[in-house]
């Protein structure tokens, strides 16, 4: 992760098992309330992940024959593909070691 919240939060999980984002965390990754995201396991992490905009997704829908399950493998990827913008970008802005020297 390129920048994040390294010290956690506790939220408390209700008995419907609901629990709430905290507003940092929601405006940073753009959730809107009332609003949906994606949860799954990863990495024996549980994952939330915004639902992307239309216009993020670009054009997914445009073949009509896609399988059961292709629009989220997609979003996946082009969450995936972000993510490696962003460290790559990240790694970039890091100042150079000074093993040179």
């Amino acid at each position: 992760m390129s920048s994040g919240t390294r010290d956690p939060e506790v939220v408390r999980v209700s008995q419907k098992g609901q629990a709430t984002i905290p507003k940092t965390l929601r405006e940073k990754f753009g959730i809107d309330t009332p609003g949906e995201v994606f949860i799954y396991e990863e990495d024996e992490r549980i994952i939330v992940e915004p639902v992307p905009s239309l216009e993020e997704l670009g054009g997914i829908h445009a073949d009509t024959d896609r399988e059961r399950g292709e629009v989220l493998e997609r979003v996946r990827e082009l969450k995936h593909e972000e993510r490696r913008r962003e460290e790559a970008r990240a790694d970039r802005l890091r100042p150079a070691d000074s093993e040179d020297e």
